[in-house]
């Protein structure tokens, strides 16, 4: 009986003593799909804690995120792990690593390899758990449930295969390579624009983008600006061809000026005859109030409106004068 009693004593001192655990009660527990073209999202409440989730973005792998009700971590790390489910307690937790915790809304977000494996455990029975340390020096442990997790997992799994093929951070700064040399566009530069172009036709909201055009060492100086211009006017062709508004677009040209490699061997120069896309948000300015209709005079009540003064005569300039000042952005006769 003894031994028994020390062997239980070892196994519970082996055990970390976590001093507030969140869960949602099993009957309760429900994985929601959810999600655009741009983001898909899998998540669970947690009672008294806020939600965990799985986001899976545009053209990249899911992750795993909390977010708490309150802010409750101000750095530090957590741990990610696949918690074997009670029942089969001999399985043993399988550790994923450490994540970084932040400051804010999201302070936990684990590596897309991470989410990967989470991903695979979960359903295998598995439950997704975070140990960390909260600001206060409290351990917490928030664990979600794999009850009925599959259905929401094949609600997840629709959901991407509507999504774009890139997102925003992807395509802000695009580039048009140019490896043949010439203005001309080829069956990638077009693919790579086509790409741009769906998320353009995706996100009105952004409506600026900057076209820089470069050129390798191989001409002059002027002949290098010319045809560096010349590929951004190819491209921005392109673009206004496929409803892009050309208000929207700003030409830049450099010649040789900014290589991305230097100009040393053939591959190189290739590298470097290209066009960069800049694409960014900006605030449109706020249309002004109409002003308010003057009242009609034929209206009943209306006061009419006075006659105009007449103007006061003006008098002739006497001759030798200097000429009037031209208008504003033209030069004066005084200069010529």
């Amino acid at each position: 009986m003894r031994h028994s009693y020390l062997l239980l004593l070892g196994l519970c001192a082996s055990v970390p003593a976590w001093g507030l655990t969140f869960q949602t009660r099993l009957e309760n527990a429900r994985w929601t799909a959810a999600g655009d073209q741009f983001e898909c999202r899998l998540s669970q409440q947690v009672d008294g804690f806020g939600v965990g989730e799985f986001v899976w973005r545009a053209g990249e792998q899911p992750t795993f995120r909390l977010k708490p009700l309150r802010n409750w971590a101000g750095g530090g790390s957590a741990t990610l792990l696949a918690a074997a489910p009670p029942w089969r307690p001999t399985q043993g937790d399988i550790d994923l690593g450490p994540v970084a915790l932040v400051a804010g809304e999201v302070p936990f977000t684990s590596s897309q390899q991470q989410a990967g494996r989470l991903l695979d455990g979960v359903l295998e029975g598995r439950s997704p758990e975070v140990r960390l340390r909260a600001a206060g020096g409290q351990d917490l442990r928030v664990r979600l449930l794999p009850a009925r997790f599959a259905d929401g997992y094949a609600q997840l799994q629709d959901c991407s295969t509507k999504m774009l093929p890139v997102n925003f951070d992807q395509v802000r700064q695009a580039q048009v390579g140019f490896p043949g040399g010439g203005d001309a566009l080829d069956a990638v530069a077009r693919a790579k624009l086509d790409i741009v172009l769906q998320y353009l036709k995706a996100d009105p909201t952004v409506n600026r983008i900057e076209l820089d055009g470069h050129s390798d060492n191989s001409g002059n100086r002027l002949s290098n600006r010319d045809i560096s211009r010349r590929r951004a006017m190819a491209v921005m062709e392109y673009l206004k061809a496929h409803g892009v508004p050309e208000e929207q677009i700003t030409v830049r040209f450099y010649g040789e000026r900014y290589p991305l490699v230097k100009n040393n061997s053939e591959a190189n120069r290739a590298r470097n005859r290209r066009v960069t896309l800049h694409l960014s948000r900006e605030a449109l300015p706020e249309t002004p109030p109409a002003p308010a209709a003057a009242p009609n005079a034929a209206q009943p009540g209306a006061t009419p409106p006075e006659p105009p003064a007449p103007a006061a005569p003006q008098a002739k300039a006497p001759a030798g004068n200097a000429p009037a000042s031209a208008p504003p952005g033209q030069p004066s006769a005084r200069g010529a």
